[in-house]
């Protein structure tokens, strides 16, 4: 439970520290006072958004400080030793501090921790029940979830959420299957004509070069020819050629190594020389006799080049890409060859999904319809103690026509709080006092399931008083039978049910506005409750009137005048869901 707040430098409040006890705790003061600032202190240390306007005027920082009691909260110790955070075995103290510049630093038992992980912690120790939640109860989402929570179905819930998302996941795929089939068939003349146009071709990817290489070739075997022949005349013809006149070269080199004998290391130079030149023309005279001009192959070359260059230009830009797109176009008319049993998986596949869904679905409704009659009971059984005698409290489950991702029906709550009245939905039919009373009931009802010890009620009375106030504090003792509760209230009647009781107070120090708090007993909070009162709390009257609400409100019992959905009113009446 919540031991001690400590706020400093927030806003008006330069430095309070607020002592909370077990049970029932309420905190009053004047309107302005700084009650509201707490809770948005604690706000801070749930993990919400830090801004600097939460600043006191001519601070630097403002720090709020938690001490908590866990001694029986074994799961929050063992969630902490996961992260690697010590944990105390009795206090643990969360820290928050945002600076001017708007940076925001958190702590857990002097740890540092992201906000993250402050926030996960945080929702682990308190829940706090506002005004605004009264407007969150006309929302479905928050409708359906709050049954669900009620129901134990939250796992139930997120299995229908996924089986749901598997059956979109197959639906999209077989559409896409679908639509790839349809674009396959609107082109299917066209490919299977690229297809045979290509294979017909019987594309080489290597043969481009060698058509080029063929047909300059066959264009100039003339000039080739008669080139080469030139080339062997000149090398080994009968006159001046250049074999011949190397003869002379060889005998004179001859004459010279008789001379000197040293001139014989040239030898090899002259040979390898002569030898090649022989080599050269023995292979030019080869080539121009194999060279023949052929006019029907030039054709047939120069056509097949032609054919390549109109697939390439088309299906290109080489004939890799050629064969490439051919390749391509089989696989598309293989899809509609084969889409009979590409569809046919499909369709397997998404009927085991709608049929997972399904069944998910049902066991969700199971547990949906058996709670929404044992919750509709619970509240309405405490309608008539928060001025609503004749108030309903229903719970109705209309079918969908196909399972979603929510399961295969609505949420709805509704009321009917007068006699012979129709139930209708909360945001027709109740008033914000009405909806706000609404929404106590069924927090009070959801208490025993929420596994934080601590609870926050922020000024949930508003638009209630005389009897009703009385109703709305034995609820909340009650509660405080099984949870801490921290109740921010104006009402004498609620302050008076508290088993501990704060009183914030607005004070001026060094030309400043700031708040105050202190833990009130005895005359203190005679003179408290006179003040709420709206007395003098001078008078006797007054005071003997704030004790005679003490006395009552000590009497109030904390545990519930009958079990969880069966009362009188209900058994006379039926059950409301």
């Amino acid at each position: 439970m919540l031991v001690e707040l400590r706020l400093r430098n927030v806003a008006v409040i330069e430095s309070v520290t607020l002592p909370l006890a077990a049970g029932l705790n309420v905190l009053t003061g004047e309107t302005g006072a700084g009650k509201s600032l707490i809770v948005g202190a604690l706000g801070l240390l749930l993990g919400e958004r830090a801004a600097a306007d939460r600043i006191r005027t001519g601070a630097d920082r403002a720090v709020v400080e938690a001490s908590f009691d866990v001694r029986e909260r074994t799961a929050v110790r063992a969630w902490l030793d996961e992260r690697g955070i010590d944990a105390d075995d009795e206090l643990l103290i969360l820290k928050r501090e945002v600076s001017a510049a708007g940076r925001s630093r958190a702590w857990v038992n002097g740890s540092p921790v992201t906000v993250g992980t402050l926030r996960a912690l945080g929702s682990q120790l308190i829940a706090v029940h506002g005004q605004h939640e009264a407007q969150d109860l006309l929302d479905a989402a928050a409708q359906r979830d709050t049954l669900d929570a009620f129901a134990g179905a939250l796992d139930d819930a997120r299995r229908v959420a996924e089986a749901h998302a598997r059956v979109l996941a197959r639906r999209e795929a077989r559409a896409a299957l679908e639509a790839r089939r349809q674009q396959a068939e609107q082109r299917a003349d066209y490919l299977r004509f690229l297809v045979d146009e290509i294979d017909a071709a019987k594309v080489q990817p290597d043969e481009e070069e060698a058509l080029e290489t063929e047909h300059r070739r066959l264009a100039h075997a003339e000039e080739l020819r008669s080139t080469a022949d030139g080339i062997v005349a000149a090398l080994q013809g009968e006159h001046g050629s250049v074999l011949g006149r190397l003869g002379g070269v060889r005998r004179a080199l001859v004459q010279l190594q008789r001379i000197d004998p040293e001139l014989e290391r040239v030898q090899p130079a002259f040979d390898s020389a002569f030898y090649g030149l022989e080599e050269l023309a023995r292979e030019l005279e080869s080539y121009g006799a194999d060279i023949e001009s052929d006019p029907v192959r030039l054709r047939r070359v120069d056509e097949r080049r032609a054919l390549l260059s109109g697939l390439m230009r088309k299906h290109g830009p080489s004939l890799v890409d050629v064969i490439a797109t051919a390749d391509r176009a089989r696989e598309e008319l293989a899809l509609v060859d084969d889409i009979a049993v590409a569809r046919e998986a499909a369709e397997r596949a998404l009927r085991e999904a709608e049929h997972e869904r399904e069944a998910a679905a049902r066991a969700l409704t199971q547990k949906r319809s058996q709670a929404a009659t044992r919750l509709a009971e619970a509240v309405t059984t405490l309608l008539p103690e928060l001025g609503m005698a004749e108030g309903r409290f229903l719970v109705q489950l209309p079918a969908l026509a196909e399972p979603g991702a929510h399961g295969a029906e609505q949420v709805r709550f509704e009321v009917a709080l007068n006699a012979g009245a129709s139930p209708g939905a909360l945001e027709r039919v109740a008033s914000g006092g009405e909806l706000a009373r609404v929404m106590l009931a069924l927090s009070t009802v959801l208490a025993r399931l929420q596994a934080v010890p601590t609870l926050v009620f922020d000024e949930v009375d508003a638009g209630v008083g005389g009897a009703v106030a009385w109703h709305v504090g034995a609820l909340m003792r009650r509660v405080a039978g099984h949870h801490q509760v921290l109740a921010i209230s104006h009402l004498a009647q609620i302050a008076a049910c508290a088993h501990h009781h704060v009183v914030v107070r607005k004070a001026q120090a060094a030309g400043f506005t700031t708040s105050d708090t202190e833990a009130l007993s005895g005359d203190a909070r005679v003179l408290e409750l006179a003040r709420m009162l709206g007395g003098d709390a001078d008078r006797e009257v007054s005071r003997a009137h704030a004790r005679e609400l003490l006395h009552r409100g000590a009497a109030v019992s904390e545990t519930p005048a009958m079990p969880e959905g069966t009362t009188r009113r209900t058994q006379r009446r039926g059950k409301p869901g």
